[in-house]
Order: structure tokens, then C-alpha cells, then sequence
């Protein structure tokens, strides 16, 4: 076995334990973490293309957008928590999880509106999007003229 196999392995045996002991061993929770995970990553992609766009980069906000984005991660790890204290199976794992995922998604499509993306929906879709988005999109175009103001 080589060092780079070995380092890997050793990584695995720590981790997964690690992550079966906070989110837990059910079937679906790898699959709704990865879930979480990849829209997280889409809402970074979003969010960066937007601010970039409309000029309201500012790495400080970014670094605690990184923070913000590992306390929503952990929410269902403490979901997963409290089912143990009260013996529930699953059920506020589930809720924090699908609640986050939600806002998410309200944060991704907002951000993907701002970047100039809402052009390669239908139309109906789009109106849908808008209206389900809506209070997240003008919470983000508050904060970023706010932020620009800030750097003028």
C-alpha cells in the first residue's frame, strides 16, 4: 500500500465515523448531504458570479459567507442530535435538512436571477421562479447596494 493509499485510508476511517455519529447511518442522509452540499456549491457559484456582476465583491463578506455556509451544514447534524435525545427517527434530522436545502435553493435562484441567468428559463417557469424567490432576490439586491455604498 503507498503513503498517498495509506493517508486516504486513514482519512476514511476517521471521517466516516465522524460523519455517521453527526448526521447518521440511514440510507437517505449521504444522499441528502450531497444533496445540500452540491446546491451549497451551486449558491457559492451564484452568488460570486453576481456580486461580481454588480460590483458588490467584497472578500469580507465572502469569508463569513464560508462561516454562515458551515453553521447551515451543521444544523442537521444537530437535528440528527436531538432524534437521538428524544428518540425520534429521523424526523427533526429531516426538517433542519429540507428546511435548509430549501433556503438554498431560494438563495441559488436569487443569486442566479442578479447574475443575469434567469434568461435560460421559460417564461412561465421564470414567473414561478420570481414569485417563489422573490422576498430572497430583494433581500440580496438590498444587501449588495448597501455593500457598495459601503465601499464607495
Amino acid at each position: 500500500m503507498t503513503k498517498s493509499q495509506l493517508a486516504a485510508s486513514a482519512v476514511g476511517a476517521a471521517a466516516v465515523p465522524i460523519f455517521e455519529f453527526l448526521y447518521g447511518e440511514a440510507d437517505a442522509v449521504p444522499t441528502v448531504m450531497a444533496a445540500l452540499l452540491f446546491f451549497v456549491l451551486m449558491d457559492w457559484l451564484s452568488g460570486v458570479r453576481a456580486a461580481k456582476k454588480d460590483n458588490t465583491y467584497a472578500s469580507k463578506y465572502g469569508i463569513d459567507g464560508i462561516f454562515r455556509t458551515f453553521f447551515m451544514l451543521l444544523l442537521p447534524a444537530g437535528g440528527h442530535l436531538l432524534d437521538g435525545v428524544f428518540g425520534f427517527s429521523g424526523a427533526i434530522f429531516g426538517a433542519l435538512a429540507v428546511g435548509t436545502l430549501y433556503h438554498v435553493l431560494q438563495s441559488m435562484t436569487a443569486n442566479s436571477i442578479r447574475a443575469g441567468w434567469g434568461d435560460w428559463l421559460p417564461l412561465s417557469v421564470m414567473d414561478w421562479v420570481i414569485k417563489w424567490a422573490g422576498s430572497e432576490l430583494d433581500k440580496k439586491i438590498k444587501r449588495a447596494a448597501a455593500r457598495k455604498e459601503e465601499g464607495a
